[in-house]
This record gives structure tokens, sequence and C-alpha cells, in this order.
């Protein structure tokens, strides 16, 4: 018996050995580091904190390596791609997400994020309307209000020193997202509201958690785990919720009733929801699954990221006493004295404002990789990649390239401002990913963070200290601590 296992460990371990040696001269190098058997998995031990470090970490060095490498995690070859046009041919050559998107599943199902490319060509092509700019313009009156609300609980911290913003932030964001995608006011029942937002952030802890422990990327494995029990937990919760939500509209709309929200000032809105059952109703293009799916969608990736981007852009405009000075000047340009509602036209006129979201966007990524099935090879400038592997394109190595110049690492919302300063390449910058599947709220949430960044500066002055903030990845890029922010009234 022993000899048996002797002699297959060996076999593995030659056959391995083998594998990486005998790869093609058109294969991207090598990353350094690597172990027998196990390949580079020891990079994701740790925690949050190690794992964004290591990703920081790999994105320079294949930069260095020429923005492609090879590396393993045990007996699976995956590549890393940072290089901008090498990742466009990518995204648009494999529209399949790896395997790990499927760890997503059973909460958001075949939504637009996770679902199998066949799915999402339908359905993308189904909800583009539902995201037209006449649409979005329907939802500016909520975009005030909420902002609105904003403004006014975030006077208790006035004065008080630095306290931690994102958690003003991430409700608020939740708040509208409810509204614009299901036409649902939480915040009339703070209880409910609590118990949807605490389940929502467990499952993100819970897709990194088992993203790092390999032995539950094992279907079988995760079904006896804590962890599926506590997600299960959380799955009943915020699939009940939409449901709920979902029947009522739904009987609504049979019942012939306007299926509109009040926004403010007497306006109307049709949220997300009422478009896609009529859709469903009158065409018969989604089922109550595919709906529910594509809501949970919409607002596990809306207002986390929203929020999550708001935060970073209020420590780095507290960092930088120019920047926030040159905004608010934009907005006396745009607003004078004047403490009115922000309109479609005043975003356009908002350029500085945008030219600082974007930056801080491309500092800190939000979602700062992505992940694809190779269904077949591509030939990129240098390599080809194989068929049958997966290739993580690394979003924050991407905003760090070489033609991004010497000052790629520095904050500088001036360089949006002249487009001769930008990098030639549009897919150098990815904040909202790239190709064809990129993604489909961009508008949204610049209209959303645009309207909150110019209520919250005009009435408060910001101030924060970028060099203190620790992040981590959990899913997507957050700040472990260090990111408090302190706020005084402007007069």
């Amino acid at each position: 018996m022993l000899t048996l296992a002797l002699f297959c460990i060996t076999f593995v371990l030659y056959w391995t050995w083998r594998h990486r040696n005998t790869k093609s001269k058109l294969e991207p190098p090598t990353y350094p580091g690597g172990l027998p058997l196990i390949g580079h998995a020891h990079f994701l031990m740790g925690d949050t904190v190690c794992l964004w470090n290591t990703m920081r970490e790999v994105s320079h060095n294949t930069l260095r390596l020429g923005g492609v490498i090879t590396a393993s995690i045990g007996p699976r070859t995956l590549y890393v791609v940072t290089d901008p046009e090498d990742s466009l041919t990518v995204a648009n050559a494999c529209l399949q997400k790896d395997f790990m998107y499927e760890f997503a599943k059973p909460w958001l199902g075949d939504g637009l994020l996770t679902g199998k490319v066949s799915i999402w060509k339908r359905h993308r092509i189904l909800l583009n309307p539902a995201f037209s700019q006449r649409v979005l313009d329907g939802f500016q009156g909520v975009f005030n209000s909420q902002s609105r609300r904003l403004v006014k609980d975030l006077e208790v911290k006035v004065g008080k020193g630095p306290f931690d913003h994102l958690v003003y932030l991430r409700r608020n964001a939740l708040e509208t997202v409810c509204l614009t995608t299901m036409g649902v006011d939480f915040s009339k029942d703070s209880v409910l509201f609590s118990q949807y937002e605490q389940a929502m952030g467990q499952m993100l802890n819970s897709l990194t958690e088992r993203f790092q422990k390999l032995w539950l990327h094992n279907d079988f494995i995760y079904s006896f785990s804590t962890l599926k029990k506590k997600d299960d937990q959380c799955l009943r919760i915020l699939h009940n919720m939409c449901d709920k939500v979902l029947q009522a509209r739904k009987a609504a709309h049979l019942n012939n009733k306007k299926n509109e929200v009040e926004a403010s000032k007497g306006t109307k809105l049709k949220a997300f929801l009422d478009l896609l059952l009529e859709l469903s109703i009158e065409t018969g293009a989604f089922n109550d699954s595919e709906i529910r799916e594509e809501v949970n969608t919409m607002i596990a990736v809306g207002h986390n990221t929203t929020a999550d981007v708001l935060m970073f852009t209020l420590v780095l405009i507290g960092s930088y006493t120019k920047v926030q000075e040159r905004i608010f000047e934009e907005l006396q340009n745009v607003f004078g004295d004047d403490d009115r509602d922000v309109t479609k036209q005043d975003l356009s006129r908002l350029v500085y404002l945008e030219a600082v979201l974007k930056e801080s966007m491309r500092i800190y990524p939000i979602v700062p990789v992505t992940a694809r099935r190779l269904h077949e090879n591509v030939k990129l400038k240098n390599y080809t990649l194989t068929a049958g592997r997966t290739c993580v394109i690394f979003i924050y190595g991407i905003h760090r390239h070489p033609m991004w110049g010497d000052d790629a690492e520095e904050f500088k919302p001036e360089r949006w401002l002249d487009k001769t300063t930008l990098p030639s390449c549009p897919t150098a910058f990815a904040a909202f990913s790239i190709g064809r599947r990129v993604c489909i709220g961009k508008q949204f949430a610049f209209m959303a963070m645009k309207t909150t960044l110019a209520h919250v500066l005009r009435h408060y002055r910001v101030k924060g200290d970028q060099t203190k903030m620790v992040l981590k990845a959990d899913v997507v890029l957050k700040p472990k601590y260090g990111h408090y922010i302190s706020i005084e009234k402007r007069s």
C-alpha cells in the first residue's frame, strides 16, 4: 500500500513538472515563486489584506515582465494579463466568465454578471432599453432626493472629527438602487432594511472566503461546510425580499395599476423591475426566476460599487486641498449660492468633478480583477494563450501600465481634462470592465455619483488622509481601516 502511494505521488510530481516545463515557446513567461504540486496557490493564503497586497504585487511584476504571465493553482494553469490591448483581445474573444463566478450563482443566478454566454447575449439585448438615457433621466429626481437625505444624515458628524462615512454612503446607495430597481423605499422599514443589508454583506464576505479556501471550490465539500449554512440563511432573506416585491409589483401590473414611484416634487419614475415585468407579461421575454436574478444582480453590483467609489473619492478629495477648492469653484460656477436640485444639464457641465471621479476609479478600481474561461486559443501581441485555461485580467495593473506615464501612481484629475495627455488605447481605463461584457450601468453610476458629490460638497468641506488607508480584497476593493474623514459645514 505504501509503495502504491509513493508511486502515485512520484507520478503526480513528474507529470506536474513535465507539464509545466514543456510549454510552447508562444506561452507567456512563468511567474516566479511557484512550488511543486500547489504552484502559486500559497499566494492566496492569509487574510483579505494579504490577498490584496499579493494582487497588487502580481500586477506590478506582470507589468515588468511584459504584461502577460503564466501561473498555476494546483493542476490548473492560468494567465494574468495587465496589458490593455491584450486584455481587450481576451475580453472580446472569450465572453464566458471563469468557474469562480459559479460561487455567486445561488444568489445571482444567470444575471448579467454571472450568466453563461447564451443567456447573457439574450438578456443584454433585452435590457439595453432599460438603461437608455430617457429612462435614466427619469431617475434624476431619486438621485437628488437621496443626495439631500445623505446631506441631512451627515449633519450629526459636522465638527465631530473623523468618522466612517462608508456606513452612510453604503446605506444611501442601497436605498437609491432599491428605489430605482424595485421601486421600493426600504428606509420606511429599518429592521427589514438592516436584515437585507447585512445578508448582502455576508454573501460578499462568503464569496471571498470560498475563493481563498481551495477545498471549498469543490461543491460536494462546500455543501457540508458551515459557510454553506450561513450562505443559505442569507439567501433566504435576499430571495424572499425580492420575491415579495416581485409578486406585489406583478399583481399591480396585471391589475393595470400605475407602477410608478414618487421621486421628488411630483415627478414619477418607472423602476427597472416594472420594465422587466412589462417585457415578461407582454412578450414572455423573462420568467419570474430570470427577473429576480437580474434585479438581485443590479442591486448587488450597483450599490456596492457606487458607495465604494464615493468613499474613496471623498478620502482623496479630503487629502488634496487644491482639488477640493477646484471642485467647489466649479460648483459655484454652475449653481452659485443656490441649493437647487442637480439637473441633467448641470451634470454635463461638471467636467472637473467627473475627472476627479475617473481618477479615483483609476487609482482605486473597485473591481480590481475579472476572469474569463478561454474556449479557444487566443493570439496576443507576443504570445498565444491555450484554450481550456483561465485568463485573469488585472484591472489594477492596466491602470498602472507605462502608457499612463511616469506619474501613473499619482492622483492627478487634470490628466482627464486634456485628451492628448491620456493613453491612446481606450481600454487603458477599465473601471467598468472592458470589451463586450462591459458594465451596462456605467451611465447610471456616473449620474448618481456626480449628483451625490455635488450636493455633499456644496454643504461640507471634507478632510481625509489617503496615506493612512489599508486596503483589502473582499470581492471588491475595500478599506480595512484608515479611510475615515471629517467634515465641516461650509459658510
